[in-house]
């Protein structure tokens, strides 16, 4: 016996539901490949972060020294950080007399690793010597 269908018969097909799925698994290939740059950049944000936070706490300390501190002497420069944290290097330049008499520019650099690709963070300050 042979089955009747209506004009009105609603449903999908067979070729509707593969397109439907072929469409549904491009779009959450697509949203799986973004999270992973997300991740990779909140990775390498989270490297800058700690190397800006490291760069700001030592130039902190650097320009609460007395004027004439040895670590701000220019005839030993560059210094390096003898505590610096694993797997970073804190480094800075001392130049005298910069931009003004009586003035030292301090350049503060933190140097990393990141994926064999060495990144860096440099903030400089200006102090002067208070007469």
């Amino acid at each position: 016996m042979k089955a009747i269908r209506g004009k009105h018969e609603q449903g999908f097909t067979l070729i509707e539901l593969l397109i439907a799925v072929s469409i549904l698994s491009a779009g959450l290939l697509a949203l799986g490949s973004m999270q992973v740059s997300a991740i990779s950049a909140n990775a390498h944000s989270q490297n800058v972060t700690q190397g800006s936070t490291l760069a700001a706490d030592r130039l902190e300390k650097l320009l609460a020294l007395d004027y004439y501190d040895p670590e701000l002497s220019s005839s030993d420069s560059p210094h390096e950080d003898t505590n610096q944290p694993a797997g970073r290097t804190v480094r800075w330049n001392i130049v005298d007399d910069a931009p003004l008499a009586n003035t030292k520019t301090i350049t503060l650099t933190v140097q990393w690793m990141d994926h064999g690709i060495q990144k860096s963070v440099s903030m400089q300050r200006i102090i002067a010597r208070m007469l």
